[in-house]
């Protein structure tokens, strides 16, 4: 599908204290896909099940090259493409550029989904879409790759180098103001800023690490007023990285929905 080009100023809402800004990042690149989604299919989103659909997104895999290196008042540039990959999945991915070449690419997977039941969360089911516009795409590697990555997780057969951690779980009640969507879901970019907190909470580093890499895989979403468990199962903090796999439940029920790989590498002297 065409390419979307746009390019922007990095200022206070693009940046933090690591240079651009991963959460920022995310939000921008999940509404680039879900406009990109509105104008390809032009569809009203009405499932054929008649209720109300809504893109979810199910794995997202970000790898970083430079993202530190932004300052304010920068221009950097996001080239964004869609395809579709199946009846009711779709794959954008996201190429950040900065003034010395790419610094980020964003590969983002989602599925439609609706609720079968009024205003819970735990209700999603996938959607179906008879007459959806757009062609089906060939299946590549990386897309092939992302899915056995989120059914391994899912599963608990990750292969990851990490050694085994014996770190407490920390608990978390979202805000509905900042951590939910208009649709009243869990927003996925929260997830994010989550693991961030837990690891902030659990290691509290002196330095600032840089993101190298993250992956996120989304099974489940919570109603506002339940609370989340995050537990690092895996974790090595050395002088030159801090990597984990943190698994994300839903405390209620114990319902695994999310799980994140992270790597972040140490700041030199």
């Amino acid at each position: 599908m065409p390419h979307h080009d746009d390019t922007y100023r990095a200022g206070m809402p693009q940046l933090n204290i690591a240079g651009l800004s991963e959460n920022w990042l995310l939000k921008e690149c999940g509404d680039r896909h879900w406009d990109a989604l509105s104008r390809e299919t032009q569809s009203d989103f009405i499932s054929d099940e008649g209720s109300r659909a809504y893109a979810a997104f199910t794995s997202i895999r970000l790898r970083a090259n430079g993202m530190h290196e932004l300052r304010e008042n920068d221009t950097f540039r996001i080239r964004s493409e869609l395809s579709r990959i199946g009846p009711v999945r779709h794959f954008s991915e996201h190429r950040v550029a900065g003034t010395t070449g790419t610094i980020a690419h964003v590969s983002m997977m989602s599925t439609f989904v609706h609720r079968t039941e009024s205003r819970t969360n735990r209700s999603v089911a996938r959607a179906s879409f008879a007459n959806l516009r757009g062609h089906i795409a060939p299946m590549n590697a990386h897309i092939a790759d992302m899915q056995d990555a989120a059914r391994r997780f899912r599963l608990r057969e990750a292969d990851t180098d990490l050694p085994e951690t014996a770190c407490a779980s920390i608990d978390f009640f979202p805000c509905p103001y900042n951590d939910f969507n208009g649709a009243d879901f869990l927003y996925f970019a929260s997830f994010q800023g989550f693991v961030d907190r837990a690891e902030w909470q659990t290691w509290r580093l002196a330095d600032t690490p840089t993101l190298v890499s993250r992956e996120l895989h989304y099974h489940g979403n919570i109603d506002v007023g339940d609370s989340l468990r995050l537990t690092f199962r895996r974790a090595c903090i050395d002088d030159t990285r801090v990597a984990h796999w943190c698994e994300i439940e839903r405390a209620s029920d114990g319902k695994k929905i999310a799980d994140v790989l992270t790597h972040k590498a140490r700041r030199r002297a």
